[in-house]
């Protein structure tokens, strides 16, 4: 049976995953700067504190699990409530130790990245590439510390690979949602192109079940990965049920010149995650808002 490490088991997706994973009859290892109260504690889940940026705890808590594989989660999850060098020094720090513990300990490696990695979501001025939609080929050129934070940490992951010859995923994650606590229906039956801001990732989602799914799919010692490889993890369409090309260029007065989007698709191109993890997403903000309707 797998061992499993999960860094931010707390969070919103780290949760998720530990369940997931213990369902699926994984022994799982939960770790966070704190463990959780005795009676907040899952059966059958082995939990564990440790300060990430530390490399020596780091190293401590990953050889003794002696897991197979490590899903890091961790991270301060934007730029906007802590100083930049803070949010910067904090991911990427914690991405080295944990990439370098999780190799040496032979691991599989699957982690949090972002679509933020690209530079438009917390872009000071508004900005997009200039083609549509965006994948793998497109540059990351982020400004912000959160968005360069990951693509260092692509970096780091790709050399953890290289070191200790071991496979690593990048997850660029689009904005989670969870089933139930994003209803959108009033900003779409308010949205106005005329009005609104414009959308860093042009309105674009993904549902936690689908990110975790993901995960498991990047860890799944089925999936042959060699090396690193990053791909993006996003929903098939954007929250808002328009026309994805039309609202971008209503809202924003232009396209780029290379746009080929149908219909309410995403911006983001996920075909490779299909390729490389025989991933796609199943779920939709649709289904989730008519399902609540029904339940009341």
């Amino acid at each position: 049976m797998d061992t499993v490490l999960v860094t931010g088991s707390a969070g919103g997706v780290g949760a998720r995953t530990v369940d997931a994973l213990a369902d699926a009859g994984r022994e799982v290892v939960a770790v966070d700067r704190r463990t959780p109260p005795s009676d907040e504690r899952r059966d059958g889940v082995d939990y564990a504190a440790a300060d990430l940026t530390d490399y020596g705890e780091t190293r401590q808590v990953i050889g003794a699990a002696a897991p197979d594989a490590v899903v890091h989660l961790a991270a301060i999850p934007h730029p906007e409530d802590h100083a930049g060098s803070r949010v910067f020094a904090n991911n990427v720090e914690s991405a080295y130790n944990v990439f370098d513990a999780a190799g040496a300990a032979g691991a599989r490696i699957a982690w949090a990245s972002s679509e933020s990695c690209y530079g438009t979501v917390f872009a000071d001025d508004d900005w997009l590439p200039e083609r549509l939609p965006i994948d793998q080929v497109t540059p990351t050129e982020p400004e912000d510390p959160y968005g360069l934070s990951k693509v260092v940490g692509e970096e780091v992951a790709a050399a953890a690979a290289r070191r200790h010859g071991v496979p690593v995923v990048s997850l660029r994650l689009s904005w989670v949602t969870y089933p139930g606590g994003e209803r959108r229906h009033e900003a779409r039956e308010t949205f106005d192109p005329a009005t609104a801001e414009p959308s860093g990732n042009c309105w674009s989602y993904v549902d936690v079940r689908d990110a975790v799914s993901a995960i498991e799919a990047a860890i799944d010692p089925e999936t042959d990965i060699e090396g690193h490889e990053a791909v993006l993890i996003v929903a098939a369409e954007n929250f808002l049920g328009r026309d994805t090309a039309a609202t971008i260029e209503a809202v924003r007065g232009d396209l780029p010149a290379d746009c080929d989007l149908d219909g309410d698709e995403s911006v983001f191109d996920c075909t490779k995650a299909e390729r490389l993890l025989g991933w796609e997403p199943e779920h939709s903000w649709r289904d989730d808002e008519a399902n609540a309707d029904e339940n009341g």
